[in-house]
């Protein structure tokens, strides 16, 4: 954290051995510092194997190279809650990029390409990795260790978005608009390209890929359970002149029916007022969806979290 311009990493190493609890301490304090200020850190030696890294995006660059017909045989199927399988941004929208949407391996609405058919074997190192990290969340915030995993115990919502930039042009170079992720937490893995950024304090922060690095991110969920102690990081995406960029995403998400409001650990019990109102997840989703589906023409208008803030 010594460098105010660099995102931190954090070496989770002594989290898969026993007896560091000088590591596992120093690893914690990095990242909460992280949540207090970016929203934002990278994690190395996060038992995810390089070589399943390597091959996702090997298997991310075939699939995107088929021609459009054979990338929408992958399209979404009828009655999809949200758009699983291929899909490509509007022409009309600023957002350059086209994307795989998969749900859990298990998932009925999966609609997964059976060339390369690898797609499905990636999510579940990544889930692996996301319940440790809650774990260490709630550790870093006071609450019991199992807390989080017993709020957030339903694992069907969960989503992974293979997406593919699309190289600038002179005049455009957006791949993905400033935002802030609506769910708990984020795990992006990207290739050597680059574009992430994230914004502090006014400015934008270029997320530089590193080998075998992970990126995490909190979600709006975390902010509104911790009353605003953690912070849901603006970010974006710019597009590369003469390269194209690949990613994956992956959201550990929330139960539909789940209510969200601010923990009274972090309100009511110590004297603070509640920032948020209290609101459905599922309903929050759909806010956001519409964003996409039917974006409004005023940036301002853009439903965000700031949505359920109690305005005094």
């Amino acid at each position: 954290m010594s460098n105010p311009n660099m995102i931190p990493t954090v070496d989770l190493s002594p989290f898969f051995t026993t007896g560091d609890d000088e590591g596992k301490k120093n690893a914690k304090h990095l990242i909460h510092l992280a949540c207090l200020t970016y929203g934002f850190f990278q994690v190395v030696n996060h038992g995810v194997p390089l070589e399943l890294m390597a091959r996702a995006m090997e298997v991310s660059k075939t699939f995107f190279e088929f021609t459009d017909e054979e990338k929408r045989k992958s399209s979404p199927a009828s009655g999809s809650p949200l758009p699983a399988g291929y899909n490509k941004q509007p022409q009309h929208l600023a957002d350059k990029n086209e994307y795989l949407m998969m749900f859990p391996p298990q998932s009925t609405f999966n609609v997964l390409p059976t060339n390369p058919s690898d797609f499905r074997y990636f999510s579940a190192s990544q889930g692996h990795l996301t319940q440790l990290l809650e774990v260490i969340v709630a550790e870093c915030l006071g609450l019991p260790l199992n807390f989080l995993q017993k709020f957030n115990d339903d694992r069907d919502c969960d989503l992974m978005v293979a997406l593919h930039y699309f190289q600038a042009t002179e005049f455009e170079n957006t791949g993905n608009s400033e935002h802030q992720d609506g769910n708990l937490i984020t795990i992006l893995l990207q290739d050597e390209v680059g574009g992430l950024e994230v914004r502090k304090d006014g400015e934008w922060i270029p997320v530089t890929p590193s080998e075998g690095t992970l990126i995490v991110n909190i979600g709006d969920i975390i902010q509104v359970l911790s009353n605003d102690k953690y912070k849901s990081a603006t970010h974006r995406v710019v597009r590369t002149k003469g390269r194209d960029r690949y990613s994956y995403a992956f959201f550990y998400n929330l139960q539909a029916e789940k209510w969200v409001e601010p923990l009274s650990e972090f309100s009511t019990s110590i004297g603070e007022s509640p920032m948020y109102k209290r609101f459905l997840y599922k309903d929050y989703q759909a806010l956001r969806m519409r964003n996409k589906t039917h974006p409004p023409s005023r940036s301002e208008d853009v439903i965000s979290i700031a949505h359920y803030l109690i305005r005094n």
